[in-house]
């Protein structure tokens, strides 16, 4: 091999790199597609957070349009979020919200919703992400949209802002008759 070949090698991986990483910091990590979208809500069981004894899972699902909620008390984006989610627990008819308390212990958690209201129809209690797995969760917080039939029509990355639910969720779902659509 020659001098100038084994000079040219190094540069090529430099200028390799350079384009992974510039075209890497041009995505947005708030559309990283998720393989679940279009599928079956992964299939759980865990204890509600206020009420151990009780659990909430992906029966919850069957015949209702349901808004997923991945939260934490220790998230800051949560707690930004936390007032729409609030709104729309009161203005969203036929559409109910669940949480999926995450990686959060029972004390803190419990103290966040009497500081800041209860959107919740139910809150899953999922401190070592068990469930969070299943669901792809890599960070708080996120949100599912999943229809009556139990699969997942969309996810949000990031917190519902004022105008989520009718910029981002309802084009994916048909609530006349409770099932994904693709949204036009």
């Amino acid at each position: 091999m020659g001098k100038s070949v084994k000079f040219l090698i190094p540069l090529a991986i430099f200028i390799a790199l350079a384009a992974l990483l510039f075209f890497g910091l041009g995505t947005d990590p708030r559309m990283v597609p998720s393989p679940l979208v279009g599928k079956p809500a992964p299939k759980f069981s865990l204890p509600a957070l206020d009420a151990p004894g009780r659990t909430v899972s992906d029966a919850d699902f069957k015949d209702k349009v349901t808004l997923l909620n991945v939260w934490a008390s220790w998230c800051y984006s949560c707690r930004a979020e936390h007032a729409e989610l609030m709104r729309l627990s009161r203005s969203l008819d036929g559409i109910q919200i669940l949480g999926l308390n995450w990686k959060d212990t029972t004390e803190d958690a419990m103290g966040m919703l009497r500081t800041y209201g209860d959107p919740y129809a139910a809150s899953a209690y999922d401190p070592d992400n068990k469930v969070g797995i299943d669901w792809g969760v890599y960070g708080a917080p996120e949100t599912f949209l999943v229809d009556g039939h139990g699969t997942i029509c969309y996810k949000k990355i990031g917190p519902v802002g004022p105008d989520t639910w009718a910029s981002e969720l309802a084009p994916h779902v048909d609530l006349t008759t409770k099932t994904c659509k693709e949204p036009s």
